[in-house]
This record gives structure tokens, sequence and C-alpha cells, in this order.
């Protein structure tokens, strides 16, 4: 069989070398020179972070996947199989590389390189992938077209690629995947937005929209019938105050409650939306929007879609204390600090580089707590706990797939002898979810006790100072929110 599948290799190879493609002899040569120590796909990730910021996640997971490719190739793959290089006897002059590699042949690192940064990108931006993917597959072809590989060591190379940048998904979760709510509900159609009161927090500052942003224009672009109500910054109503009496207002007329902000005044117009039990429409427009992006929401125009369609689903939420909920997350000790300055250098850097950056101010700055976890005493960095489960390993995950699963995801960070090193070296490594210093669980009720006066907690963004005691406990599918695609993507399960 092995003797079979290099007798198909090689003749492959040979009916490359033997066919002519009219201009490819001037523009592939040239293509896998500019490969060459990945000197394209570094040009081609500034060009695209350049050209839109928001594609530069996706430019920088293309880069990042392209090293690890790159790694794999360069430690293991060339020096496992030791294939010796065609001859390139039957490649026209023309075709040739002006230096002929040195290296043995199997597997591709082109075609390692081009398949691994075009998945990558392709995993955080659809679009961007399917610009480059061409580009990506141009690459690897002229491996074979210029005679220095196989077809067998390109195929080989390009799988390693994908398998690269999957493996780094996994480390890092991308934006893509859909969200897997549990239940549709039904919720009123609101054609144009009629029937839907907005609350646009008027200092949530539209993400990527500038600080002049007008809310009422955004929302009545997309859904014109809605009525809109302005408030925070210095003029408008308190947000609290606006949302509840809203939500009065729905509740006695029907239609639905809608909210414009971030993760901050969404968490408020939930707990305004539970109050009455009215559903809530979220329009993503504050600097962080993770509970509209773990729900499918990226645009006004997704929100405008499952409004229309009548389309829903219902979620989690988490409550601690007496009167304390949280729809994305919950922390004590440094983790507050932790998210912010990660969120102050992911644009800059990427989402890895800011968590080690991060990571190192805090505990370098900070000092842990004592907390009484479950009947437990425990010093700790911190401690988080998620409303469902999250995806992304180490102690600021940032996405889930499920917002209706019962559990409340607790990561904390122990406090002891070499903990800062530890969690650090862990940090840097990408596997602190490993180490002996960080703690896991997915659980359906927390209890914590023994809080010292002044601790801090962070609950979706907001800050306040911790009781002496508190439990955290699941509200099982007790908020309806209206989710685009709900009921084609999604699969309905009756409890």
């Amino acid at each position: 069989m092995g003797n079979a599948l290099s007798r198909l290799d090689r003749a492959a190879f040979a009916l490359v070398a033997r066919h002519h493609w009219p201009g490819a002899d001037r523009v592939l040569p040239r293509l896998s020179r500019a490969a060459n120590h990945g000197v394209l796909w570094l040009g081609a990730a500034a060009g695209m972070a350049a050209a839109a910021p928001g594609a530069r996640r996706a430019a920088l997971r293309g880069v990042a996947s392209l090293a690890l490719a790159s790694a794999a190739t360069n430690t293991v793959g060339k020096w496992t199989v030791r294939r010796a290089r065609p001859v390139v006897d039957a490649v026209p002059l023309v075709r040739r590389l002006s230096r002929q590699p040195l290296t043995t042949s199997f597997p591709s690192g082109h075609s390692a390189s081009a398949a691994a940064f075009a998945t990558g990108v392709a995993l955080e931006s659809a679009g961007w992938g399917a610009a480059v993917a061409p580009l990506a597959a141009s690459v690897a072809f002229s491996r074979v077209y210029t005679g220095v590989h196989y077809p067998a060591d390109v195929l080989a190379g390009a799988a390693l690629g994908v398998t690269a940048a999957l493996v780094l998904r996994r480390l890092l979760p991308t934006r893509l995947t859909p969200p897997e709510v549990r239940r549709v509900v039904p919720v009123p159609r609101l054609p144009g937005g009629r029937g839907l009161v907005v609350v646009a927090n008027r200092g949530a500052g539209a993400s990527g929209a500038g600080e002049d942003v007008d809310p009422s224009a955004l929302v009545r672009a997309a859904l014109p019938a809605a009525e809109v109500l302005e408030c925070g910054g210095q003029d408008g109503p308190a947000v609290p105050e606006a949302l509840a009496e809203a939500a009065r207002r729905v509740k006695e007329e029907g239609g639905a409650l809608g909210v414009f902000g971030g993760d901050g005044t969404v968490s408020v117009a939930a707990r305004a939306a539970l109050a009455h039990d009215v559903p809530l429409a979220v329009l993503p427009g504050g600097t962080l929007n993770h509970f509209a992006g773990d729900l499918g929401i990226a645009t006004l125009a997704d929100v405008s879609q499952a409004v229309e369609a009548g389309e829903a689903v219902a979620v989690d939420v988490a409550r601690f204390g007496e009167d304390g909920q949280f729809v994305n997350t919950f922390a004590l000790g440094v983790y507050p600090e932790l998210v912010r300055l990660r969120e102050r250098w992911s644009p800059r850097v990427g989402s890895w580089p800011a968590g080690v950056i991060a990571a190192w101010r805090v505990l370098r700055e900070y000092r842990p707590v004592e907390l009484t976890v479950n009947g437990r005493r425990h010093q700790v960095w911190l401690l988080f706990a998620g409303n469902c489960r999250y995806e992304g390993l180490g102690l600021a995950p940032q996405r889930r797939a499920d917002l209706a699963d019962g559990l409340l995801d607790v990561r904390v960070a122990h406090a002891g002898r070499w903990a800062r090193t530890r969690l650090l070296a862990g940090a840097l490594a990408g596997t602190l979810h490993r180490s002996p210093v960080h703690g896991a669980a997915l659980v359906g009720r927390l209890r914590v006790e023994g809080i010292a006066p002044g601790t801090r907690l962070a609950y979706d963004g907001e800050v306040a100072e911790a009781p002496p005691s508190l439990v955290l406990e699941k509200r099982r599918e007790a908020l309806r929110v209206y989710c685009p695609r709900a009921t084609t993507r999604l699969t309905a399960t009756p409890r």
C-alpha cells in the first residue's frame, strides 16, 4: 500500500510538472518566495489590522496559528519523516526557485503555515477567511508547481496547519461558535419594533462607534417603530429608574423591554425584566457586550431580525446575597482589576498576551483575601463564578455556548508559597488550568462566608463592597431574551 501511494504521489507530481498554466510561471514562484519565513502572512495580518480594526482579532489568531504550525513542522514533522525532495529535472527551468530548500520534504512547511493562517483567520471572521483562503491555496499549490514538494507533502502540511489552528482555538476560544441556549420560548412579534420600549444608556458609549454616538438614531435606524428613552449621562434620568419604569409600562401595555448599552446596563435591565416578567431585547451598545455576543447578537440588525420574527430563548440568571444578581460573571478579590487590565491591553496585543500582562500586574500590586467557601477556609487571589459554563481555560474565560445549563462555573486562584510564580508561569505557558494553585468546578450552589470588611466584589461590570457572607445560586431559565435565528439554529428542549 505504501509503495502504491508513493507511486501515485510521484505520478501526480509528474503530471503537474508537465502541465502549463498560462501566467502561473511568473506568479507562483514569486508567491512561493514571498511566503518564506511567514513574511507574506505577517504582511497580510498587518494589512488586515490596518484596513479594519475589527479584523485585528482574526489577524492575531492567524499569526498565532501560523507560529504553532511552524513550530510543529520544524521540530517534529521534518525530523520524523525524512523524505528527500523531488528531482526537479522534469520541472521547467522558468518555474524553479533560485534557491532550492535544503531541509527534508515532508511535510511542507509553507503549506502548513498557509493553512494555519487561513484557518485561524476564518475561525474569527468568515469574511476575511474567505478572502485569505485562495491566497493560501495558491501558496500550497506553488510548492508542487515549483518542484520543491510532492503533493502528499503539501496535503500533510495543510492538515497539520488546520490542526494547529483548531488546537489553538481549544486553548483560546473564538467568538464564532453558535450559542446553544436550550429552550425556545414564545414572545410577541414586533414588526419594525412596534411595542418595544428601548432604554438607551447615553453613558455606555457604543463599542467602536466613538464618544459622540446618538443612541436614538442607531436604534431607530434598525427598529423605526420602537420607542427610545435615553437615560444616563449628565442630564438624563438614572439608568435603574428608567429601566424599572419602562418595564412597568411594558407589563401594562404589552410588548417588550429593550436595552441599549453594555454588560452593566444589560444586567440592570435583566433585573427589571425579571421583576415585571417581560421579555428583554438586548441591543449591543457598550464597551463590553459579552452577554449579547453569547446570544449570537453582534449587530443591531441581529436584534431587529429576532424582534420582528418573535424568536427568543430562556436563559439562566444567577443571584447572590439578598437581592444581587448577574447574567455574566461574579468575583471576589483581584478579579475586577484583572479584567480591567486585560480589556485595556487586549485590543493592542491580543487576548493571551493581555491576560499575561494583567496577571503580572495584579499579582505584583495586590494582596490575597481570606474566604470560607462551602465550609472550608481558603486564602485566595480571586474567586470567579460565571453564570453557566464558560469556554476558555484559566481565570478569565471569555464566552459561553449554553446560557441555560443550571451551573455556576467556579474558578479559584489560591494563595500560598510560590503561588504568584506558579500563576504567572501558568498564564505565560497557557497551562494555568493545570496549575496546583488553580481550582475549577461546576456547581449549582456556592456559599461564601467570613468575608473581611472592605473586600470588593464585582458582578457584570459593577463593583461594590462585599457583605460578610453570601450564597450564589441559579434561577433556571428565568429570563426570556430575544435571540436571532433561535428557531432554526437551536433545538427546543421542553422541561
